[in-house]
């Protein structure tokens, strides 16, 4: 398994209000839209606002559907830096910010200033 990242769709509407857009999934969007071959290299799915966002938390459990996730494979390779956490057995990430991170080391990729 590669590296799976979940981004939501935009136009999703919550509480009847929108069409919204995740700000922090344009964040990590804004990413593969500047180094396209990430997309080769990590699996990205997107998905609906609402929950239960199932392919989520069949993978790392109900408690843990936040969007963006970066949900790692099982050999992939961190640096002490980079805060993941657990659910299910499986090591994924959360953080847009720590998300990038990971992508621009784990991929030789330059990192946001």
């Amino acid at each position: 398994m590669k590296d799976a990242l979940f981004l939501m769709k935009p136009g999703f509407v919550n509480a009847g209000l929108g069409p919204f857009y995740c700000g922090d999934s344009v964040s990590v969007e804004g990413m593969l839209g500047f180094f396209p071959e990430l997309r080769d290299r990590i699996d990205v799915h997107y998905i609906d606002f609402p929950r239960p966002r199932q392919a989520i938390a069949e993978l790392i459990g109900a408690d843990h559907q936040s969007v963006p996730v970066l949900i790692l494979a099982d050999d992939a390779q961190t640096d002490d830096d980079i805060d993941h956490r657990v659910g299910n057995g499986r090591r994924f990430i959360d953080d847009e910010k720590v998300i990038r991170h990971y992508l621009s080391r784990s991929h030789g990729l330059p990192e946001a200033g």
